[in-house]
């Protein structure tokens, strides 16, 4: 199973009263984790929309362990946890520098649509898509 390493550095603007990075920035780390785990794989997400397809949430699941602080620099592993034909399902881990605990685990599912936001089965309408990510869990 491939797994994406993305770094990150906390900004001032992403902590809260208590010097600590606000929980609302986690689903924002786990995008930019799913995008460069995308991209690695072998296509840009921007890609994928200019075909016509769109990858909506669906479910979010996000635990804290731990806390990041101002200029600490983190890392969101992120990897496929399973795909079907009409949905992807990322999960996510986020650490402080090299630290081997996390300090928050995460997933998200998401729905294969096309523009209009209607169910699509991608197997069917962009095989090269869903085969690209499917070799990603193996």
């Amino acid at each position: 199973m491939f797994t994406s390493e993305t770094r990150l550095t906390v900004r001032y603007a992403e902590t809260d009263q208590m010097g600590i990075v606000h929980h609302s920035n986690y689903p924002i780390w786990f995008e930019a984790g799913r995008t460069d785990f995308i991209k690695k794989v072998g296509m840009q997400y921007s890609k994928i929309e200019e075909e016509g397809f769109l990858l909506p949430l669906v479910e979010l699941e996000c635990n804290f362990k731990g806390a990041a602080r101002y200029e600490d620099e983190i890392v969101v592993k992120t990897s496929l946890k399973e795909i079907t034909y009409t949905r992807v399902k990322f999960y996510y881990e986020v650490f402080v520098g090299e630290s081997t605990k996390p300090i928050t685990t995460g997933s998200t599912v998401h729905a294969w649509t096309n523009s209009l936001l209607k169910p699509v089965n991608i197997k069917k309408h962009a095989p090269h898509i869903y085969d690209l990510l499917k070799a990603a869990i193996e």
